[in-house]
């Protein structure tokens, strides 16, 4: 346990923001984890929808910080392909 004022205050910080990141987190892995089961039912037209969804909010966890830019680079890239895999 952190016996310093400013290492409990920033216990206090990294918990408090780690509660307003988690449903942004979790929303975004719910999103991707949807397109990808629509990809599975080979579903297209429902897959390309829940594909901008989850590009959406891709795109806001990695604006906020929660998940870094280059990260979200690739969970797009690789759902964009398996969406036009699907399609063609």
């Amino acid at each position: 346990m952190a016996n310093i004022k400013s290492a409990k205050k920033r216990i206090r910080t990294n918990e408090d923001a780690r509660l307003l990141n988690a449903p942004v987190k979790t929303e975004m892995r719910t999103m991707i984890k949807r397109v990808e089961k629509l990809v599975n039912e080979n579903n297209v037209e429902d897959a390309k929808v829940a594909l901008n969804v989850a590009i959406k909010k891709i795109d806001k966890a990695v604006q906020k910080g929660i998940v870094h830019k280059n990260n979200g680079s690739r969970q797009k890239s690789r759902l964009v392909r398996k969406v036009n895999q699907l399609g063609a």
